[in-house]
């Protein structure tokens, strides 16, 4: 495993004497996105709250570039200090605010100037080609404009690693099939590595290289989509491999 980008070892987290995880170890490298696969339940999204730092792991260490950022019991180093950002299943976009002030607000952890931050939201909101919206309310706007929004909000920060937590579910697919182009292509030319929670193969190979499926709180398998895909070990990954030609990014 490389020390460059994250890496788990041995992580377990238990909630009221539940085993969610046990004993997980795979890496993140830079710039090789990576999906998140599996059941509801399975534990992918705790995978994904470990990694952002709003969780600690109750077993084993999380480390990015080569430093320890969080082991059992306790967040060593804190989310804004990660160059993460989160993009959740909800959105989590207020609603008694504009378009302009939701990213405004993912910004206001960072010390930067006021008219940088304005730059910077402003810049976001073109980046993902709502800037016509800035302000309007987000129950003003269609789903996938709100994706958008939300996406210009993760983007702003500047972030090295975008986790997403199954945050395309309920858009139509050709609403999808846009955004998941749109995303990519915006990752690449800046450099951003993106963790992707889902429970849908054909969206995590459209947006990642890698697949990692969780089952039952344990790694099933791990590895390239090629890598995978020659002899799939899950049952996620068997059905997919009897059905799709993955061509990866």
């Amino acid at each position: 495993m490389s020390p460059r980008g994250f890496e788990l070892s041995g992580v377990e987290k238990t909630y009221a004497g539940v085993s969610v995880l046990k004993g997980v170890s795979f890496a993140v490298e830079p710039e090789a996105n990576t999906a998140i696969l599996g059941a509801s339940g399975g534990g992918k999204s705790t995978i994904l709250r470990l990694l952002a730092g709003l969780s600690a792991p109750s077993a084993g260490t999380i480390s990015l570039r080569g430093e320890i950022i969080s082991g059992p019991g306790k967040v060593i180093v804190p989310p804004h200090r990660r160059g993460v950002s989160m993009l959740f299943q909800d959105l989590a976009l207020w609603p008694n605010l504009s378009v302009l002030d939701n990213v405004r607000l993912g910004l206001s952890g960072l010390s930067l100037p006021r008219k940088e931050r304005e730059s910077r939201a402003r810049a976001a909101l073109a980046l993902c080609a709502v800037e016509s919206l800035a302000g309007a309310r987000p129950g003003k706007i269609s789903g996938g404009e709100q994706q958008r929004v939300a996406l210009a909000r993760a983007l702003a920060v500047e972030p090295d690693y975008l986790l997403l937590d199954e945050p395309f579910s309920g858009l139509d697919l050709a609403t999808k099939e846009q955004l998941l182009g749109d995303l990519r292509d915006l990752t690449q030319e800046r450099g951003i590595t993106i963790v992707l929670v889902t429970h849908d193969p054909i969206e995590a190979s459209a947006l990642c290289g890698r697949a990692v499926v969780v089952e039952g709180g344990i790694i099933a398998e791990a590895g390239s989509w090629r890598e995978v895909l020659r002899e799939p070990r899950s049952r996620i990954l068997r059905l997919f491999a009897g059905h799709v030609r993955v061509s990866p990014p």
